[in-house]
């Protein structure tokens, strides 16, 4: 062989290996994360073309793919679509950027059988001639805690998330108004477009997650819980330490003042205990302890339970926040009782108690459980993780004292469950001087064995304006998604 013919040699070895290569990557190491990108549009109309894999909770599909008699293949179908409409979403190349949400985003390359991981599956269907086939996804959300929720809230605007607090796991995941995803999935271009034109338009925004996402609503009282974490995490506070009680409170550098919510002091006498102004809810106390504590030591410990990150569920979460700018004395007073610029989901209320619940350990929220293959194997599972340790064991002792104490004989007794402590805390919060309220209640039960975390939102002051309150909207919802999931 001659030099040159050598060289050539070599040359077009190395080109076959770098096209080998190169394809390698594309199909097998980086195939998950192109069908994934919004801008693949044919990974999505090939989703028409495959038996694409079912959504299943509780053992039952929540949606499925049916047999077309139209041009495509295949017809995406949901069940209950208004109740799942948050956990599912649809999945449509006709709507371009918006073709895809929720869980059919999200877990697209394995409900579409394009994952990386499904890669030998593939191939050996092309070998046996079978069609090509999705994968589908179980979850891990109870078909009877969702029902529940969503029959609480009802008509009302709103958002639950209920969770399991030492593993994590998303029960239930509900927004309202919502939309029916069947409508969403049509394959006539022109009704899909002018439904989709219609949703955004609606000012309810029936396509937001309220539970996860949306505009963000101030957490009011429920916040108080983040607060008094700080404040026992210092080891500078117990519960019965005692702060000033006053009518009425001026906040630091200002002439504005502030109130509880009785409009007089938190219960009788010149001083009141940190347990007892949880109990009482009261503004005051917590707006002076938020100013003895410092915003940085807010939060520090707001960031402990998740507060300003987004997690992936797989759906993607909009942080809540604690501003992460310093704050003057008078913005720190009113973040002590979840007022200023202190804003949080429905998701992160529910991660607040679920780690309390938990022994002060926070875990990572998490809604698939895992994949099965067309053949009935699991292809993939997921595990429980950790997001960190927001107390000490001891310390979320008191705490769940604190907020059993606020149910059983304090402002949260709308959450109340013949026998069972519950432990809980509602939230009343203010948005402007004549919008109406967002009620809010956050908590969980039994508070000696913890099955379950809720945290829900009602907004639009539940219809009732600035007359509502949490204990008496928001607590009796979260009751009945507590009730379901002990089987009450």
């Amino acid at each position: 062989m001659t030099k040159e013919l050598r060289r050539l040699s070599i040359l077009m070895l190395i080109m076959f290996l770098a096209l080998f290569g190169s394809t390698s990557w594309i199909q097998v190491i980086n195939a998950e994360e192109l069908s994934q990108n919004p801008r693949n549009t044919r990974a999505l109309y090939d989703s028409f073309e495959v038996q694409r894999g079912s959504i299943i909770a509780s053992g039952t599909a929540i949606a499925s793919s049916v047999p077309s008699d139209d041009v495509y293949s295949w017809q995406r179908v949901y069940t209950e679509p208004d109740m799942w409409a948050p956990v599912t979403g649809y999945i449509n190349p006709a709507l371009g950027p918006a073709a895809g949400t929720g869980i059919e985003q999200a877990m697209n390359s394995y409900l579409s059988g394009t994952a990386g991981s499904q890669f030998l599956s593939r191939i050996e269907r092309i070998f046996t001639g079978q069609p090509p086939r999705g994968s589908n996804v179980a979850l891990t959300l109870d078909a009877d805690v969702q029902r529940a929720a969503y029959e609480a809230l009802g008509d009302l605007e709103g958002g639950i998330l209920a969770i399991e607090p030492s593993t994590g796991r998303v029960l239930a995941m509900v927004t309202s108004p919502s939309y029916d995803t069947n409508l969403l999935a049509s394959h006539n271009t022109d009704e899909v477009n002018a439904t989709y034109d219609a949703l955004v338009a609606d000012p309810g925004k029936p396509l937001s997650n309220r539970a996860i996402a949306g505009d963000l609503n101030p957490p009011g009282s429920t916040f108080k819980l983040v607060v008094a974490s700080a404040a026992l995490a210092s080891g500078e506070y117990t519960p019965q330490s005692t702060f000033p009680n006053p009518a009425s409170y001026v906040l630091p550098g200002t002439s504005t003042s502030i109130r509880n919510a009785g409009g007089g002091t938190c219960g009788p006498g010149a001083t009141v205990t940190l347990a007892d102004a949880l109990r009482l809810s009261c503004n005051i106390p917590f707006a002076e302890l938020a100013v003895e504590l410092g915003d940085t030591a807010i939060r520090d410990e707001a960031v402990k339970y998740g507060f300003d990150r987004s997690f992936e569920l797989p759906l993607v979460s909009t942080p809540s926040s604690y501003p992460r700018t310093i704050m003057d004395d008078a913005q720190t007073a009113l973040s002590g009782f979840g007022q200023g610029q202190v804003t949080a989901t429905p998701l992160q209320m529910a991660m607040v108690s679920a780690g309390i619940a938990n022994g002060g350990v926070v875990m990572n929220p998490m809604m698939v459980d895992r994949v099965i293959g067309p053949d009935l194997s699991v292809q993939e599972t997921y595990d429980s993780t950790e997001f960190g340790r927001a107390l000490d064991q001891e310390i979320a002792d008191e705490l769940v004292a604190m907020m059993v104490a606020n149910v059983k004989d304090g402002a949260a007794s709308g959450a109340r469950i013949e026998g069972v402590d519950v432990a809980g805390k509602t939230g009343t919060a203010e948005n402007g001087p004549d919008d109406p309220y967002s009620l809010w209640f956050t908590g969980f039960a039994p508070a000696d064995d913890p099955q379950v975390a809720v945290a829900v939102v009602v907004e639009g002051g539940g219809g009732q304006g600035q007359s509502g309150s949490g204990n008496t909207i928001a607590a009796p919802i979260a009751k009945k998604v507590m009730e379901a999931v002990l089987g009450r």
